[in-house]
């Protein structure tokens, strides 16, 4: 397979997780407000949305103060910046359009409605104005091309170069909605182990779709139980130890490695990070911190998407910054 049609998959696949997980983000703040009084009377409870994605300068050049409306439209409508969802979106759509002959004629409609979709809510402002509706079309819209993907393209090289990169991204992106919860949802020291605390991880069990699942396994939320549902657990499909399996059985089949086995530094790498996680504990995870083990492994994963972009696509992808969402 040629770099560029590799390239191009692995993007497309990227920037519509990408697309996805922003609007979680989002919607992790509109929740909170709704279900916590405290947190609603707090002025700044959206200027955390602004800090974590590393572009505090251009945010408050451009837009000023961190409003509810500022925040919504620079995470979804804001063309010059590269992870809006907008943006997300027509990469992804330009990276499908150059690759017309290896995806789906289904794969390359879901994304043109997704991406009309996007035009038709900047134009008439629903996304403000009831933005639970919009982000929960945001995600339906790449659920739909996740299920058209995987039901309408043969499950060859080009179909598992685009699932490597929407399941590296998705892992990334759920240690990313851990560490907003554990830093910045959780204000002041004395909500641990309260029922705002409680309400807060339940929040941020619906942000991931996870809720129910995790109900069904533990019944009680717990931060403890948490930890280990949207790390270690090996089942839900939003789980780093999960997206991590199947980022390494896809890249295992581009490369023909046997299993335990690596041909190249990608695979190296990924593969050390999933076998340590395989042995991992929550306990050992809050012995070392929650915040300082995600920040390592967003640091193990940036070198995995180096590695893979050195490998494959004969060119280094850029380096995330510190913070930073950009991949």
């Amino acid at each position: 397979m040629l770099s560029r049609v590799a390239d191009s998959i692995h993007w497309m696949s990227t920037y519509l997780e990408r697309a996805e997980n922003v609007a979680r983000f989002i919607e992790v703040n509109l929740q909170m407000i709704l279900d916590l009084p405290l947190f609603q009377e707090q002025t700044n409870h959206w200027k955390p949305l602004v800090s974590i994605t590393g572009d505090d300068a251009y945010f408050y050049e451009t837009y000023g103060e961190a409003t509810r409306e500022n925040v919504i439209r620079f995470h979804t409508f804001d063309h010059n910046y590269p992870n809006s969802i907008i943006s997300c979106v027509t990469a992804a759509r330009e990276n499908a359009r150059s690759i017309r002959e290896i995806i789906s004629s289904e794969m390359w409609e879901q994304i043109n409605q997704f991406y009309l979709l996007l035009r038709m809510e900047e134009t008439n402002g629903h996304a403000l104005s009831n933005p639970f509706v919009f982000f929960q079309e945001v995600k339906t819209a790449s659920h739909l091309f996740n299920g058209i993907m995987d039901a309408t393209m043969t499950h060859g090289e080009a179909w598992n170069f685009g699932h490597l990169g929407g399941m590296l991204e998705r892992a990334d992106k759920t240690s990313r909605i851990l560490d907003v919860k554990y830093f910045i949802l959780l204000p002041k020291l004395e909500y641990i182990g309260t029922p705002v605390d409680d309400t807060q991880w339940g929040v941020l069990l619906k942000s991931t779709s996870g809720l129910e699942m995790y109900r069904k396994q533990y019944k009680h939320i717990s931060p403890d139980n948490v930890v280990d549902f949207l790390i270690l657990n090996r089942e839900f499909p939003r789980s780093i130890h999960f997206c991590l399996n199947e980022a390494e059985e896809a890249l295992s089949k581009i490369t023909g490695s046997p299993p335990g086995t690596y041909r190249n530094q990608a695979e190296q790498t990924l593969g050390r990070l999933r076998s340590r996680m395989n042995y991992t504990t929550v306990a050992e995870i809050f012995s070392h911190g929650l915040h300082e083990y995600l920040d390592d492994f967003q640091g193990e994963l940036n070198r995995i998407n180096t590695e893979i972009g050195h490998t494959f696509f004969s060119q280094e992808l850029p380096r995330k910054e510190e913070g930073a969402w950009q991949s």
